[in-house]
């Protein structure tokens, strides 16, 4: 939370015995719930941030801080990552992506979608550059930005469309890369490295509940929640996941 020009994290003391120390522990803590917005979310320790201990985000060292394991776990190709959580990043683990995948892909595969004309030309312009003989590829954001043709002079809200193919579960994060110069010598940030899901996990996996009704989907997911947070609402459901016809409010 931003609170004057400060970051406030929401965690756990360093010496509370359940506070997440290293990735080793956040990867299994993920696993055992299934699935883990990074960042506070409107249910009440429904985060990463919230069982890990404050002081150590964005302090760069990948012992420490949850920021730097997210790219970790990324890289390890066992748990998705992307913004998965009412446009927001978080985890899936590999038991609960194919939930995620036909409750929010409503049973379409991204050219079923444009053939209803469900899907729009920007999200188009993005998807045909993972086509199907191209699943397996990986891009850099600024690689997929210019091959779809955004920027000055081209498709606008780059940002914008990425998180709802993600919110949609047609990409994700397969990693963190920095750029490389011509001698192939590494400079610079993490840059975020796109693909398709299934070329992490599989295509034949992360179809594997497309013969459910969505709705099923989708209703597996709000009872993981409410088996962990008994308390909830479903208006605190629909705030932490994001919009969803197939999650009253009520």
């Amino acid at each position: 939370m931003l609170d004057e020009e400060r970051w406030i994290m929401h965690g756990l003391p360093k010496d509370d015995p359940s506070c997440i120390k290293n990735v080793e522990e956040l990867i299994y803590y993920i696993n055992q719930v299934g699935f883990l917005p990074l960042f506070r979310s409107d249910i009440p320790g429904f985060s990463a941030e919230e069982h890990t201990a404050a002081e150590d985000w964005f302090s760069g060292d990948p012992q420490t801080d949850p920021w730097e394991w997210r790219k970790i776990i990324a890289a390890g190709g066992e748990i998705a990552y992307g913004k998965f959580f009412d446009n927001r990043a978080g985890f899936i683990s590999r038991e609960y992506l194919p939930a995620f995948v036909n409750y929010r892909r409503d049973g379409y595969d991204f050219d079923a979608r444009w053939d209803d004309e469900l899907a729009p030309v920007r999200s188009k312009k993005i998807m045909d550059l993972f086509s199907e003989d191209q699943t397996d590829r990986e891009l850099y954001s600024f690689e997929v930005k210019k091959l779809a043709g955004f920027g000055p002079g081209g498709e606008k809200n780059f940002e914008g469309v990425v998180t709802r193919l993600q919110m949609q579960m047609y990409l994700c994060v397969r990693d963190f890369r920095r750029r490389k110069n011509k001698n192939g010598d590494e400079y610079g940030w993490g840059i975020a490295i796109y693909c398709l899901p299934e070329h992490i996990f599989g295509e034949e996996y992360v179809k594997s509940e497309y013969k459910e009704d969505p709705k099923e989907s989708a209703r597996k997911i709000v009872c993981r929640i409410k088996e962990l947070y008994p308390d909830v609402t479903n208006r605190q459901i629909v705030r932490a996941l994001g919009k969803s016809e197939y999650i009253p409010k009520r």
